[in-house]
């Protein structure tokens, strides 16, 4: 779906992005992962032309942007940011259609596609439609700020630390969410972040940034498994990157039958998730609901 090649960019001299190539599979999620200033966001603002490259190109859908006027590139590309960036004097449904009306859609075909993206994303259209983004929790705007990226069906959509601002609660709650309107959508997402499990929970394919450069692109299981390379061991922390590991894997891949003390895991649980419940309550089993159960050994095999 989107295909950069030899993008670079550079700023007083100084070299911000260097000679970044990377393919992102449609319908995928690819996360641009990496520490503060290693280029990743300036990367993803290159896509929409927010950022105009110095060299190279981005191609999507086979197609050369640097064809296309900027402002209809960005009107088909939703883009969310981590302030959200709600006009505060409109109301949420109007904050929602800010592409669509832009792009000349009827009244009648708005207001069906605001009402559809509030309850996909759990904000009945009643209570959230006509309130003004300064009465929204800051989960509830981060929903909005996601709901109008998505308002024109976009085929991509471009994701900058949206959910950095929040509490580590709702932001697992949104992460889990987005990830299901995702896989419900089939839209190719480039998202920015340079928290490790948040990249690990959503990515389909993880792309390491480190000073401009593109240092490793591959999916999650496939960049924690040996050999790695030495600058994404110590970015996954080196001995932790065994716990990091665990998360990517069911837990309903390791279950037996049978049946272990204490409140069931969900379905969807990972190993990770099954050591943490087995520390918290002491003991050497779980039960995952509908699987069976994980042992403390099974994790090692």
């Amino acid at each position: 779906m989107i295909e950069l090649s030899g993008l670079s960019k550079s700023y007083a001299g100084q070299a911000v992005v260097q000679d970044v190539s990377l393919t992102i599979p449609q319908g995928s999620i690819t996360v641009l992962l990496g520490p503060s200033g290693c280029g990743k966001s300036t990367t993803l603002r290159m896509i929409n032309r927010l950022i105009t490259p110095d060299a190279g190109t981005v191609r999507i859908g086979g197609v050369d942007t640097a064809g296309t006027p900027a402002p209809a590139l960005r009107r088909g590309i939703g883009y969310a940011i981590q302030g959200v960036g709600l006009f505060p004097h409109w109301s949420v449904a109007r904050n929602i259609a800010t592409v669509p009306m832009l792009l000349g859609w009827d009244r009648q075909r708005i207001a069906a596609r605001v009402d559809e993206l509030l309850n996909l994303l759990n904000l009945p259209p009643a209570e959230f439609a006509a309130k003004r983004p300064a009465a929204l929790s800051g989960g509830q705007a981060q929903r909005v700020g996601v709901a109008r990226a998505l308002a024109a069906d976009p085929a991509v959509l471009l994701m900058d630390e949206p959910f950095g601002a929040l509490d580590p609660v709702t932001r697992r709650d949104l992460q889990r969410e987005f990830r299901r309107i995702q896989r419900a959508t089939g839209k190719t997402v480039v998202f920015v972040t340079h928290d490790l499990d948040e990249a690990l929970l959503l990515g389909d394919r993880i792309a390491i940034m480190r000073s401009g450069q593109l240092v490793r692109d591959a999916t999650p299981l496939d960049l924690l498994t040996p050999p790695v390379d030495a600058y994404v061991r110590d970015f996954f922390g080196g001995a932790a990157m065994g716990l990091h590991r665990l998360a990517l894997i069911p837990a309903a891949t390791r279950a037996t039958q049978g049946e272990s003390a204490g409140a069931a895991l969900r379905p969807e649980a990972t190993l990770r998730d099954a050591l943490e419940a087995m520390l918290a309550a002491n003991t050497d089993s779980v039960t995952i609901q509908g699987a069976g159960v994980v042992t403390l050994s099974s994790l090692l095999t």
